[in-house]
């Protein structure tokens, strides 16, 4: 029964390219692990590079980030910040505010102080011109503003403004007219100025509704600005 040898090794043929079949498919399953292993191996890497990154330029802030927090001051309520900028002294490398300021609600309100993280407030600014003497003035003597005023903080910003009333924004907080909890300031750096960087800024003021007075503090949310080239 020939028939029978020659089937056989025909059944027998047919197992070893099955065999091999097996086999070629198990060296790619193989070889497509160890390429996912590699490229998982680099995302990690990627991500912890910039995650360490991050962590050594504790001063940068994304321009989304800056976006939103611009966003979010300028539709606060009932203090407003409408226009605003940061930049640090050549002179002695202290970091000086433009914070232009708006009433958007319905009240008259006085402003008594500016809070910045740990409740670091600036409750004095330096002042010069404007009809303010060239001491230390509290806020509270010269910022009422009635619905819908303005008025603003300034130092050599080259915004249109006349007024040097200076403020300024610190790390700590070493005096009554610093703005102390700052998680970064404006470098002295014409190349790389840095941004001014608070976590959590908010206002400490004085409502007046219907011949009452009620004190209040609004905010506790992020500020970030672009900090000019010193000046």
């Amino acid at each position: 029964m020939p028939w029978l040898g020659g089937g056989g090794n025909s059944f027998f043929g047919q197992g070893a390219i099955e065999s091999s079949s097996r086999t070629t498919a198990g060296a790619f399953l193989a070889q497509g692990a160890t390429e996912y292993l590699v490229l998982l191996a680099v995302v990690l890497i990627v991500a912890l590079v910039s995650v360490a990154l991050l962590g050594f330029f504790p001063g940068m802030a994304s321009d989304s980030q800056i976006t939103q927090s611009q966003m979010y001051w300028r539709s606060a309520s009932p203090i407003s910040i409408v226009e605003s900028g940061a930049r640090a002294a050549a002179s002695n490398g202290n970091t000086y505010l433009y914070l232009r300021v708006r009433n958007v609600g319905t009240y008259p309100i006085r402003i008594t102080g500016i809070v910045g993280a740990d409740g670091l407030k600036a409750t004095q600014f330096w002042g010069s011109g404007c009809g303010a003497p060239i001491t230390n003035v509290n806020i509270s003597d010269y910022f009422y503003l009635g619905p819908g005023e303005e008025k603003y903080f300034a130092w050599a910003f080259g915004f249109g403004t006349t007024c040097d009333w200076e403020i300024t924004a610190t790390t700590g907080s070493t005096t009554t007219r610093d703005i102390g909890g700052a998680s970064s300031v404006c470098q002295n750096s014409t190349a790389s100025p840095g941004v001014l960087d608070y976590k959590s800024l908010g206002f400490e003021y004085i409502q007046y509704v219907e011949g009452q007075q009620i004190t209040k503090r609004q905010g506790g949310k992020d500020w970030i600005v672009k900090c000019l080239p010193p000046a």
